[in-house]
């Protein structure tokens, strides 16, 4: 994987299901705008409030409406659960696996290095390992990352953290896999420090201009991607930081995508909310 890869919002119906004919729409209106490979079921696709089969039932309908690469979030909290939606996610059509780092309890390295050696050896697809301090409240370190990357079912990792020192030493000590940032306002930089490409919420927003931040680092113009990912840095974090998936759905909604509504215990931004957003998208260029 690399290039721009997009989790991809979940669209809910206002009475909470998963709405799939949005969900196909949506495949078609990222990916007709730049976007290189889809990652349904993260964490911008409210994953954790999703259940096993409804996991397998996204997937199978974004590998199904999708020309482009599907990795999949398949990450729980425990061993087992994460092997199982993996398996189902690659029957389901998914090229790889996106694993996030087991949450809700406490982890050290050293078990977050022998869970996913063992989540590896257990799967049939390429496994993408996932560092997420901002939920998981554990960041993976350079040491442990640059083992891994041996593993011959480990493909890569997306790197959540906005931390650029930990990219850099990461990218360091395990160049030879795929690398991916995911934070939107360092997107830019993460690629001069050496990332393959990013996995940003914002390009569920703005697909055409995060596509054409990297379009311009690949070109050789750092200075301009980094211009470019500059104007974007309001809007994402006010879809990230500020208002979460409910800002965000919000946001998507004003640009035509289709995107739903957000699943309890989300609530819908409120209309000083849908201003600003509104206000950001102007600033943006994407009214």
């Amino acid at each position: 994987m690399d290039g721009l890869g997009v989790p991809l919002v979940t669209p809910f119906d206002e009475d909470g299901g998963v709405d799939q004919d949005r969900l196909r729409e949506l495949v078609a209106w990222v990916t007709d705008r730049g976007v290189d490979f889809l990652v349904p079921c993260g964490s911008t696709s409210e994953a954790p409030l999703l259940s096993v089969d409804e996991r397998t039932r996204v997937i199978d309908v974004v590998a199904d409406a999708a020309d482009v690469p599907v990795l999949a979030g398949t990450g729980h909290a425990g061993y087992r659960e994460t092997v199982r939606q993996t398996r189902r996610a690659v029957e389901a059509g998914a090229d790889a696996a996106l694993v996030v780092t087991p949450y809700y309890y406490s982890h050290g390295q050293d078990a977050l290095a022998a869970y996913y050696r063992e989540v590896a050896d257990a799967v049939d697809c390429p496994v993408y390992l996932y560092s997420v301090p901002k939920f998981t409240h554990v960041a993976l370190d350079p040491g442990p990352v640059e083992e891994l990357a041996g593993h011959e079912n480990v493909a890569g990792m997306k790197d959540s953290s906005g931390d650029l020192e930990a990219l850099q030493r990461t990218y360091r000590r395990a160049a030879d896999f795929d690398l991916l940032v995911g934070s939107g306002s360092v997107f830019a930089h993460g690629l001069a420090a050496g990332a393959d490409g990013g996995i940003l919420a914002l390009a569920n927003v703005a697909p055409d201009a995060a596509s054409d931040v990297y379009d311009r680092h690949e070109a050789g113009d750092g200075t301009a991607a980094r211009e470019l990912n500059a104007d974007l840095v309001n809007l994402n974090r006010a879809i990230t930081a500020e208002y979460g998936v409910p800002g965000l759905k919000a946001a998507m909604r004003m640009r035509g995508a289709p995107a739903g509504y957000p699943r309890r215990p989300f609530r819908s931004v409120d209309e000083a909310a849908e201003a600003e957003l509104a206000d950001l998208l102007d600033d943006a260029g994407l009214s």
